[in-house]
């Protein structure tokens, strides 16, 4: 596409000589005359031509006509383009933490920004029981084939019992309708179009905060939503209150999202009676739940534990919705493997729910990818691999509350102020809500090379039991020194 500009060249005659400034044309190209008179003129437009048949590939034409009394016009034909009304968008919260650590030449520096599991030296960890999955995969030689829309059944034949129990009734009256998804967020995604499509006008309640990409989801999926109190900051803790009078306070029908284990970005869950007083409100508003479980086995250790949330809603009688995702358990932050389920009231409306799921997910992405969803069937399904998958989790949940409770010791100690920091105990999987505020963040990085979200949020997956007292030291200077 090419935009023509017109510019005209003012000069006047000084006996046989004319001195014409420096003359920039459009943003492209750049001229200087150090003299002109009508035969450099012609001259110089010969020179134009010459270099515009020469480079006929280039990205501005420029053609001179020489008018009278000394004026030139050139004319430039800019190539521009269809998308240049699209601006550019704003860095990913938090992976653009990643890449400013990547940036960073401190050997101090410290990534708390992911959540992603590392080991004790910081290095990022593959299962054990994922590569003996993987070496059977292999032995078996199993094929590449498209899977179906609705995923590998084995798959979802696994995460469902998971999720609800394998003796839950539930599932042999096959009332959920379970199909795979891209990992959480993907499954998120095909049940927020499910809302969107079949309950128009229905509001998401979602607590605030939650982690960052619950309202990106729902704004793409024009579902509109809200935020219920959930943090209190004078605590460091749960809002309780706020959070009841808010769920009361929503529309009739609202669908609430609820975060099953290891709250993200807080890491402070609900007891096991407040569980059962946010069930109450929702039953008696006729509201929907809808469970985010991204650390089923990685909060407590326990799988059982970890779903209990769910399986106490789902004991209720109550339908709901829940996503899940293999990332954090399993280490399969690159498979994309997870799962959207729909508890329903009978097992023909779990039919006709699980039809609508496939639908709205093949011009989505068409299928999902097998090789994850292979490895979750085949570590669920073969009890010794079973067996060790469950040591894992509790060998990487305990590492974690071991770093918890050494980081917690380390404030404790070296906080002369008097300072509470036992919420850091209190909170649960690998998220720590610190209550740095956005200043105080920015100090942790900016002098200590301590990366993480403005928000206060730090990944204790990433952080190792010798650097735990580095990190006291910078939340301690940041909380008291930075306002």
């Amino acid at each position: 596409m090419w935009d023509i500009k017109e510019y005209t060249l003012h000069h006047h005659f000084a006996l046989d000589r004319v001195a014409i400034p420096k003359i920039t044309i459009s943003a492209m190209a750049s001229i200087s005359l150090p003299s002109i008179c009508p035969s450099a003129a012609l001259s110089f437009q010969d020179k134009c031509k010459e270099k515009t048949n020469s480079r006929s590939s280039s990205k501005s034409v420029l053609s001179v006509k020489t008018k009278s009394r000394g004026q030139i016009t050139m004319a430039v034909a800019v190539n521009t383009s269809r998308f240049d009304n699209i601006t550019m968008a704003p860095p990913d919260p938090i992976l653009g933490v990643s890449e400013a650590f990547k940036a960073d030449t401190s050997e101090l520096k410290l990534n708390l920004g992911v959540g992603a599991y590392r080991t004790e030296e910081l290095q990022p960890y593959v299962l054990k029981v994922v590569k003996k999955a993987e070496n059977l995969m292999l032995e078996r030689g199993e094929n590449k084939e498209y899977l179906p829309i609705e995923g590998l059944a084995a798959f979802n034949k696994a995460t469902a019992e998971l999720l609800f129990g394998a003796d839950n009734p539930i599932l042999h009256q096959q009332r959920v309708a379970t199909i795979q998804g891209l990992s959480g967020t993907g499954s998120l995604r095909v049940a927020a179009a499910l809302i969107e499509r079949y309950f128009p006008g229905a509001k998401v309640l979602i607590s605030s905060p939650t982690w960052g990409n619950h309202k990106n989801i729902f704004n793409d999926a024009r579902v509109p939503w809200s935020e219920y109190r959930y943090y209190d900051p004078k605590t460091v803790g749960l809002d309780f209150d706020g959070m009841v009078a808010d769920i009361k306070a929503a529309p009739e029908g609202s669908f609430v999202l609820l975060h099953g284990c290891a709250h993200n970005p807080t890491g402070i869950d609900p007891t096991l009676e407040q569980w059962e007083k946010i069930a109450d409100v929702i039953q008696e508003k006729n509201h929907i739940p809808f469970f985010d479980v991204a650390y089923q086995g990685f909060a407590s250790g326990s799988l059982d534990e970890d779903a209990s949330s769910v399986r106490m809603f789902a004991a209720r009688g109550m339908e709901l919705l829940v996503a899940q995702s293999y990332s954090k358990n399993l280490g399969l932050y690159a498979e994309r493997v997870g799962a959207i389920n729909v508890l329903c009231s009978s097992a023909d409306a779990a039919v006709r729910v699980k039809s609508q799921l496939k639908r709205i997910a093949r011009p989505m992405y068409s299928n999902p990818p097998v090789h994850g969803a292979r490895i979750v069937a085949n570590v669920v399904g073969n009890p010794d691999f079973f067996n060790e998958w469950k040591e894992e989790m509790e060998m990487m949940a305990g590492r974690i509350k071991s770093v918890r409770q050494k980081l917690y010791n380390n404030l404790s100690a070296k906080d002369k102020s008097g300072k509470d920091w036992s919420f850091v105990l209190k909170q649960i999987g690998m998220i720590s809500f610190t209550g740095l505020n956005k200043a105080q963040s920015d100090n942790m990085t900016d002098k200590w090379h301590v990366y993480m979200t403005k928000d206060g949020r730090i990944s204790l997956a990433g952080l190792s039991s010798a650097k735990c007292e580095y990190l006291a030291d910078a939340i301690i200077d940041s909380y008291h020194n930075v306002s």
